[in-house]
């Protein structure tokens, strides 16, 4: 049994491990990325003026974008915990900054369920799979969507071809709602698993949540996914302001759909977001690097400027909190 001195050490060195391993991540993220030289570059043949009103509106949509997920996270967690706004804004960050060195962001989790009791970070896990499946069902109904009308628009397939496609679209977007409002059937299912049994109590709080509450967190997502959409867009039509509305944002969709389907680690994100980027775009322009550019952009806007931030709350989290 460990002394509360000896907590106390263990705690501020988890801590501290922690914040030391963003950082570097953030730094070899950071450090000679040519697409963020570009993209400065790229700003100063720009009237600064709709630079500096462009950008400003980004981080403030950055910030209402976590905001919302906050909300979200707030509504998921009353079943196990009444939680302010500000401790919810808290959570969220915090698993931002653990989200940032660990594959696939799931050191969000672990951040940000440690802003819960101990006895319901157990619970915290699922509750945050329901937001994060509810988040995903967007992007892919969109991003079905998206591709869609990109296969029709550039590229010259069989008619069959077209019609499986659209067929398959349709279907994926149909069993992702239908999956997302019946959430219950996932316990279902993991109930049935045998070795899963011990952790039935976990599984059922998913069953828990009515259409109306799901109806809700999926009104955050959409919230969410046409603000962080709309950053895309600014930045894109500030460096591009040829490009029509309609086609970039179908772009920026189809972006989201193939990038949600790979596995990836922040580190290496950028580059891959900027490279399906450049992929799609070049259908609707040839200025490749000013794509890229602004996807680097909107990254380190979005992702390590509220790891930064997120690292303050590091040091707020109780390991040891023995509250119920």
């Amino acid at each position: 049994m460990l002394t509360r001195s000896a907590k106390k050490i263990l705690s501020f060195s988890i801590k501290a491990l922690v914040i030391a391993l963003a950082y570097v991540f953030i730094y070899k993220s950071v450090s000679n990325k040519a697409e963020l030289q570009q993209f400065k570059n790229l700003l100063q043949t720009v009237d600064q003026n709709k630079v500096y009103v462009t950008m400003s509106a980004v981080v403030l949509l950055m910030l209402l974008n976590w905001l919302l997920e906050a909300f979200k996270w707030k509504y998921l967690t009353r079943r196990l915990q009444r939680m302010t706004i500000w401790r919810s804004i808290a959570a969220v960050f915090c698993g931002l900054t653990w989200a940032i060195f660990t594959p696939n962001r799931l050191g969000e989790y672990g951040g940000r369920i440690l802003y819960l009791p101990p006895s319901k970070r157990g619970y915290g896990v699922f509750t945050m799979a329901v937001g994060s499946f509810g988040q995903n069902v967007v992007t892919n109904v969109v991003g079905a969507t998206a591709l869609m009308w990109f296969v029709f628009s550039f590229l010259h397939l069989n008619v069959w071809v077209l019609i499986l496609l659209t067929l398959l679209a349709v279907s994926l977007a149909a069993i992702m709602l239908a999956c997302f409002f019946n959430i219950k059937w996932l316990a279902v299912l993991l109930n049935k698993i045998k070795f899963m049994h011990q952790y039935e109590r976990f599984f059922n709080i998913i069953a828990k949540y009515r259409k109306r509450e799901l109806a809700t967190v999926m009104l955050f997502c959409v919230s969410r996914f046409a603000v962080f959409s709309s950053e895309y867009y600014l930045v894109i039509n500030l460096l591009l302001p040829q490009l029509s509305i309609f086609p970039t944002l179908m772009m920026v969709f189809n972006m989201f759909f193939i990038q949600s389907a790979l596995p990836t680690l922040d580190l290496v994100d950028v580059g891959l977001r900027g490279m399906t980027a450049a992929t799609f775009f070049s259908y609707i322009t040839s200025q490749k690097l000013a794509v890229i550019a602004c996807v680097s952009s909107i990254w380190f806007i979005n992702l390590i400027i509220p790891a930064i931030i997120g690292s303050v709350f590091v040091l707020k989290i109780r390991f040891f909190d023995r509250t119920a």
